[in-house]
């Protein structure tokens, strides 16, 4: 790998870029984003050079990562897909696989397993932004990879890249796609839910009441950090696994609604039982 382009360097490809620097990769480093973040992430060190077309960024890079919304990285994958020299490989860092995957393989054909490789950094911050990234991001996280049929992701550019993800310190797990969404659902997307709606309920019920600041505490910070997090990555989430978030959005509400009715029976240690059975395995 003597160069990669990443499109998109805010929190995810900004740190990719400096995790990648501060790990030994010598080879250049090419940014595709809008000129002022590109100016941002050159100054941070993420990036050797900025480009704001994405083919033109493209050209020469043996691997390219998109790191954007998933809805852009279907875009960029129809925009780039069929310009890019065939050994040229392509991944993602979306938090969606299958709909994208589906899409991937519509691109590509039956060059697909060499062409796309499907992963996901199970990594972040509830605040965006090439100013929070990180080169110590993926220390210690986990990164998906979601393989074809087929598909062997230890071999050829694919296990370099894949080599090269575990040297900034990620631990790398294969999945199914459909089960990384069901899982991701549950494990990342109903958290965030759970925490916009909280925090839009107490915004309702109090506004800016100085009280709820003064006595909320850990507890609430903790609950709705994650209400921070932007509207424009979540939607295409959103829209790429709908039927899954909607399935653990249901489950919960079936949930919260047996705490509701039992807040004066046994039934309520049944469940606080249970819920620290969760976290103590």
């Amino acid at each position: 790998m003597r160069q990669i382009t990443i499109v998109g360097t805010g929190l995810i490809g900004g740190s990719l870029g400096l995790a990648l620097k501060q790990h030994g990769f010598t080879g250049r480093i090419i940014g595709c984003d809008r000129s002022t973040v590109l100016a941002r992430a050159r100054s941070r060190g993420a990036i050797d050079v900025g480009i704001q077309d994405p083919p033109q960024a493209c050209e020469k890079s043996d691997v390219v990562v998109l790191a954007a919304p998933v809805g852009a990285i279907i875009d960029l994958l129809e925009r780039l897909g069929p310009v890019l020299p065939l050994e040229t490989l392509i991944t993602d860092v979306g938090s969606t696989k299958a709909d994208l995957l589906a899409r991937a393989c519509d691109i590509f054909g039956d060059r697909a397993p060499t062409r796309f490789l499907a992963g996901h950094p199970m990594a972040g911050k509830e605040d965006s932004g090439i100013e929070q990234s990180d080169a110590d991001l993926f220390t210690g996280a986990v990164w998906l990879f979601t393989p074809q049929p087929g598909q062997n992701i230890r071999s050829g550019r694919l296990g370099e890249y894949v080599g090269w993800v575990e040297r900034i310190g990620a631990r790398t797990l294969e999945m199914d796609a459909a089960r990384h969404d069901r899982l991701c659902a549950w494990i990342s997307h109903l958290p965030q839910m759970l925490s916009t709606a909280l925090a839009a309920a107490l915004q309702d019920e109090f506004g800016h009441d100085p009280d709820v600041e003064a006595i909320g505490g850990r507890a609430l910070r903790e609950m709705t950090r994650l209400a921070r997090s932007p509207y424009s990555m979540w939607r295409d989430i959103a829209l790429t696994n709908t039927a899954n978030i909607q399935d653990a959005l249901q489950r919960l509400e079936q949930r919260l609604a047996h705490l509701r009715e039992n807040l004066r029976t046994r039934e309520l240690e049944t469940e606080f039982d249970t819920a620290q059975r969760f976290r103590k395995e």
